[in-house]
This record gives structure tokens, sequence and C-alpha cells, in this order.
């Protein structure tokens, strides 16, 4: 599903040039859970940018679906970004003025889909993530677990092959975090490919393979025991 080679990121910020990423190539297939792991700096950010097709690389390849990315227009990036990758981030990116269902509805509302089919397919969303009974509460009604579950939901209801997770759980409590961890597991066994972005080594465990990040080139690529 992802084919990664040669890949180099360098930034340009006044005299001083920076290798985000030097040199890295990686191979995802579909249905798997990966987690991609390393310290502030290690180019965490950079590769979910460009796994994610919201950055492109210096030099090198990559292969999305046997496409590769750079030859694709900005209306099929923005496409991929649609439909085929789910995104969920660290800061939840709710609207605080819509409550839970109204969220989740957003990027249908982007593409243009029915009110009706809208609703449908987000009061789905909502339910495969256990809050099938808070779809009219708004964000400072929920927890902060709670708010990550409305994110994974709006990320679900395209129902998007790649599931592309940075930092999840980052602001969460140790309890919150567990559950949104479970709950990507059983996304994971529902057929989704899982990419997790984590600083945090207990977390990346939950995953079924591990690939460590240091200084823009990935150091380890394991499986996990």
């Amino acid at each position: 599903m992802i084919k990664i080679s040669n890949m180099c990121k360098v930034y340009k910020m006044g005299i001083n040039v920076v290798n985000a990423l030097n040199n890295v190539s990686l191979n995802i297939g579909k249905h798997e859970f990966v987690a991609i792991i390393g310290p502030s700096g290690s180019g965490k950010s950079t590769l979910m940018n460009m796994l994610g097709c919201l950055d492109m690389p210096t030099t090198g390849t990559y292969e999305l679906d046997g496409k590769e990315v750079s030859e694709l227009s900005d209306d099929q990036l923005a496409e991929i970004r649609n439909k085929k990758i789910g995104f969920i981030f660290q800061g939840f990116n709710l609207i605080q003025k819509l409550n839970a269902i109204e969220n989740v509805e957003l990027p249908l509302v982007y593409q243009g889909v029915g009110s009706k089919e809208r609703r449908k397919r987000s009061i789905k969303a909502l339910e495969v993530v256990g809050l099938g009974d808070r779809i009219h509460h708004k964000p400072n009604e929920l927890s902060g677990g709670q708010q990550q579950r409305v994110a994974i939901a709006r990320a679900l209801v395209n129902d998007p092959p790649i599931i592309l997770a940075d930092e999840p759980t980052g602001n969460l409590d140790s309890k919150s975090g567990q559950e949104v961890i479970h709950t990507l597991k059983e996304l994971h066994q529902c057929g989704n490919t899982i990419i997790l972005i984590t600083h945090d080594p207990n977390i990346a465990a939950m995953a079924e393979r591990v690939v460590r990040l240091q200084d823009g080139e990935i150091i380890e690529d394991r499986e996990v025991v």
C-alpha cells in the first residue's frame, strides 16, 4: 500500500539547512498496525506529513497504492486526503460550537454528501467508537478521551483504508489514552491500516510493528513480539 524509497526532506531556515529526513525507505502493507517512534526532532512529524500527502519530499519517491504521489495534481492529492487517509491529531481539532455528530459530519459536508446520508454515516461512525449515546454533546460536555474518540469517528466517516494518528494520546491521561489505543486496535482488526506516530514506547508497543527514527533516519524496524 505504501512504498517510500530514499526519501529526503531538506528545510532551509535562513543560512541554516536542516535535513529532516535522510534517505528514508519504508514499506507498509495493507492491514498493518505500525508505530513510528522517536524523540522530538527525530523526523516523525515530517514523515507523517509525507505519508499524509501534506508535503512533498526534496528527493526520493512515495508510492501510494502504486501511484507516485509527486505526479498527482492538487485535486488528486486533496481527494486522497479526504477519502483514503483518516487523520487523528493530538489536539482533537473539534469545533467547540458544534456537537459530536456535527463535527463528524464535516468531511462529508465538504464532499457535498446529502444531509440524510451524512447523518446516517456519522451516527454509524460514532457508534463504532462507543459514543452512540453522546451524539448531541458538544466538546466541552465530553471528557478528553471522548473528544478524541469523536475525532476518530470523524476520521472514519469516509471509510478510509488508512488511519494516520499523530500522538493521539498526547493530551490524555493514561486511562483515556489506553481507551483510544484500544479503539485503534479494534479498527485494525476490522481491516484498517493504522499508522501511529508517538514518542512513547509503551504506546508504540501496542502496535504490531515499530519503526524507530533518530536524526531523520530509520534506525530500527521490527515486529512487536
